[in-house]
């Protein structure tokens, strides 16, 4: 059973923070060997640029974009609360929550728009 700390938007933020930047740090070594066939020559990034064409890999992308922005949008609400005065109520904290998983949808949609 979720306990009622762990019931709570602030928590579920921080989930979600924790493993998008988790999933960031994995794709980060495949984004790395991607950019080094670059420098493999021609043919290598030609075959890598074929692969990245695939439908699955596309959702893929897709996938860390929305992860990329919902680690931005959760980042910056966990900066704000470090550094800015807030009101007693919890309504005032929790208002950043949609704010940055709003935000990471309105990306998601954009850069499925520009793939599209």
């Amino acid at each position: 059973m979720i306990g009622p700390h762990r019931n709570h938007r602030g928590y579920w933020a921080f989930l979600g923070h924790r493993l998008s930047g988790l999933a960031l740090a994995i794709f980060l070594p495949v984004h790395f060997l991607a950019l080094g066939l670059a420098l493999e020559g021609a043919a290598a990034l030609d075959s890598m640029l074929a692969f990245a064409e695939l439908p699955l890999v596309k959702v893929a992308e897709w996938g860390l974009v929305v992860l990329l922005a919902l680690h931005l949008g959760f980042g910056v609400r966990l900066l704000a609360l470090e550094f800015l005065p807030w009101p007693e109520n919890d309504e005032a904290r929790t208002s950043w929550i949609g704010i940055g998983a709003g935000s990471a949808v309105v990306v998601g949609l954009i850069f499925l728009a520009g793939v599209a």
